[in-house]
């Protein structure tokens, strides 16, 4: 087995085949930040890539990373224990109000995918649980919402850091079929996500 082959695998969304892959190199001798380098984190840059250009959809995004989740798995205990540092810290959660969490998990798996160490905070998630995050060492928050009606608890949270005096030590997501630009700028976030994957691309580039 080859890490090519876990590359591809991830792509076409075979969890199988990317777990038996991931022990099989693992026996081989290769090393786990190795395998997640090469054979994970291209694979979901690549599905994300696909996903840009119209070539794959919401559902071909969610089963490759499942698949890559799958490999993942088998991948962290080596990972620990080779002292390999995740990319940054990233607290997720659908925003107080808000029952919706197929966007908010695709986007925690596309961000595991990438090599974050990432919290789900899950749905409803009140304010205080992002700035208790914060608190915890938590580099980025993403916040989604996907009704009109609870948006205003992205300000609410903002503000909530800002309370807490740990708004500078963050940086602010948000995302959620109802959620643009202009308002992550009038609440005072510092990004806007349109799908998965540009949150992967904006958390990249608020982590710098």
């Amino acid at each position: 087995m080859e890490l090519t082959e876990i590359y591809q695998s991830v792509i076409d969304g075979d969890a199988v085949r990317v777990q038996a892959g991931v022990q099989a190199v693992l026996s081989q001798g290769i090393q786990a930040d190795v395998i997640l380098q090469q054979g994970l984190i291209a694979a979901m840059e690549e599905v994300g890539k696909r996903f840009e250009e119209g070539e794959f959809f919401v559902p071909e995004m969610l089963i490759a990373a499942r698949a890559m989740q799958g490999g993942l798995a088998l991948l962290k205990p080596h990972l620990i224990e080779s002292g390999v540092k995740a990319a940054g810290k990233v607290a997720i959660g659908t925003i107080k109000g808000d029952l919706h969490d197929i966007g908010k998990n695709l986007v925690a798996m596309m961000l595991e995918g990438a090599g974050f160490e990432v919290r789900d905070l899950g749905v409803d998630v009140d304010p205080q649980a992002f700035v208790k995050a914060v608190q915890e060492g938590a580099q980025v928050i993403g916040m989604s919402a996907l009704l009109t009606t609870t948006m205003s608890n992205m300000q609410n949270t903002v503000k909530a850091l800002q309370a807490a005096g740990v708004r500078d030590q963050v940086k602010v997501l948000i995302g959620g079929a109802p959620v643009t630009d202009a308002y992550a700028r009038q609440i005072g976030a510092d990004a806007y996500a349109s799908d998965a994957s540009s949150a992967v691309r904006m958390v990249r580039q608020l982590m710098d």
